[in-house]
């Protein structure tokens, strides 16, 4: 480089001839117009294709298991619902508890929501439901028996083969996770196999049995701005060899279940312990229309957002709901009906399709609504059920709930939300109560309330928070720690991604090509 200090001029013999001051000014002038418009070019470009630091928000879409024209029986969906509790409550103080369940055979929209992951080298694809209620990921292995063949869903069932697999790994028995319990699960070993094997029993006899297994997982992540790459991680999941009760049927089938507990062998746990991802999770499930939303491990930002604390130490997603308001009038509940115990608090819970509610809450909670309604429509009671005579519209009628819990968090449920519609008669709507009466046990907060809500799992502060929306439209999602940060994710789809890979690389290789002509300018006119 040039020296700043001034230099006697070189004899002519020198190779090196140093231009005069005059010439020089007029080339840095030249060189300055020459690299003004490249400069701005690059700036243009960076703008562009800006990254924002921090860990990445990835994201799944999701899609409701049956359409909104598909009706099943009501106690169908509460036998379903008696099957999961009893997973639930599986590891509890006294064994399995098989919650009483009331109501009628009236058809009711089903509220089951699923996703697709891609596991295993070369990547394939399966449909999962998610499940905040359980932490493992499980999916039907190519060897499993008596296991569904097809599926009343609309769906191609697919099988994990791990020996198709490239990246795939047996866990063996002597990793440290196969001598741990897990949530509803027992493990074993075979000392012939060296394979870490599990087994969930479920309360009517329902089960899965199969061993786990190591794979890549294939995810988009958001890096910024409309911005999206190809990640994959590996993630331990289970792979079934067999299947019984309720899981064999073919009517509400999937490839396997997407467990979002807490446990250390659940995904967002394995990911985020590693850094992959951020330690929460969110979602959106949209309840009318062909349903759907989204399903993000990061979180959604919503500045109507109410938080309340988890209840530590409890296996499953218990919030502290202290009293439950009819327009307004906190209900006479006996605090005590929401204590949490071993059998006893209140979860939220998105594989469970219906909401219930204990019977000393459950009573006082139709009483009020029926007072409050009843000179604008008719109550009837209809297979056990409370049901009303509807000829004008809910929200003209029917008051708001609010479900207030810890921290004063407040979760208001507009009538959708409590009530569901089972028909007509006399040229009026037929609806009824939503919720179920349990008598005795814990309370589920269930899709019928989670639905059209933003929901944020935020597992780093043990918290829960919830905010009314409309989940047909975009959300936003931080891909920092700071929430001044945040990227539109509501405009991402699978069709977008390639492209923006492709925006990706055009942009770097545009970028790389200017400053190499930068470069050469500065060499030329020094």
């Amino acid at each position: 480089m040039r020296k700043s200090k001034e230099k006697p001029a070189p004899p002519r013999s020198s190779p090196l001839n140093f231009p005069s001051q005059a010439t020089q000014t007029h080339r840095f002038a030249e060189m300055r117009a020459f690299k003004a418009p490249i400069l701005a070019s690059v700036a243009v470009l960076l703008s562009l294709s800006v990254v924002y630091c921090g860990l990445p928000a990835t994201f799944l879409s999701l899609e409701r298991a049956f359409p909104p024209s598909r009706r099943v029986q009501l106690d169908h969906l509460r036998a379903r619902d008696r099957v999961r509790h009893a997973r639930l409550l599986q590891n509890v103080a006294g064994g399995v508890v098989d919650f009483s369940v009331e109501g009628t055979s009236d058809p009711y929209l089903v509220g089951l929501y699923f996703t697709k992951v891609k596991l295993g080298s070369p990547p394939k694809e399966f449909n999962v439901q998610i499940d905040t209620g359980s932490d493992i990921l499980w999916i039907t292995c190519n060897s499993c028996s008596d296991c569904p063949q097809s599926s009343g869903l609309g769906i191609e069932l697919n099988l994990y083969d791990s020996a198709s697999s490239s990246t795939a790994g047996l866990i063996p028995c002597s990793d440290p996770m196969c001598t741990s319990s897990f949530q509803t699960s027992s493990t074993e070993c075979s000392p012939q196999s060296n394979q870490c094997s599990y087994t969930f029993q479920y309360g009517d006899g329902s089960g899965t049995t199969g061993y786990y297994v190591s794979d890549a997982l294939y995810f988009d992540t958001i890096l910024g701005q409309s911005y999206i790459a190809n990640s994959s991680a590996f993630v331990v999941f289970g792979c079934s060899t067999y299947q019984s009760g309720d899981l064999t049927k073919t009517d509400k089938a999937v490839d396997g279940i997407f467990g979002f507990g807490q446990g250390a062998l659940s995904v967002i746990s394995q990911l985020s312990s590693r850094g992959v991802t951020p330690k929460v999770f969110s979602h959106c499930l949209k309840g009318d229309g062909n349903g759907g939303g989204i399903l993000v491990l990061g979180e959604i930002l919503e500045p109507n957002i109410v938080y309340s604390p988890l209840v530590p130490s409890q296996q499953h997603y218990n919030l502290n709901l202290q009293s439950i308001a009819v327009n307004g009038q906190i209900l006479p509940i006996d605090p005590a009906a929401f204590t949490t115990s071993n059998s006893r608090g209140t979860i939220v819970d998105s594989g469970t399709t219906l909401t219930y509610l204990v019977e000393e809450a459950y009573d006082p909670f139709v009483s009020a609504i029926t007072s409050a309604v009843s000179q604008s429509v008719t109550p009837i009671i209809s297979k056990g059920n409370q049901c009303y005579l509807v000829s004008t519209s809910l929200a003209e009628v029917f008051p708001p709930v609010s479900l207030n819990f810890a921290a004063g968090a407040t979760m208001v449920l507009k009538p959708e939300e409590y009530l569901m519609r089972t028909g007509s008669s006399e040229g009026a709507a037929v609806w009824c109560i939503g919720f179920q009466k349990v008598q005795g046990g814990v309370t589920i907060l269930g899709d019928l309330v989670l639905k059209d809500k933003i929901f944020v799992y935020d597992l780093a502060h043990q918290r829960i928070g919830w905010a009314n929306y409309d989940c047909s439209l975009s959300v936003n999602v931080s891909v920092t720690s700071s929430k001044d940060e945040y990227i539109n994710a509501g405009q991402l789809s699978e069709s977008s991604s390639s492209g923006d890979m492709l925006f990706k690389l055009l942009t770097t290789g545009i970028v790389v090509f200017l400053m190499h002509i930068l470069v050469f300018v500065e060499f030329h006119f020094l």
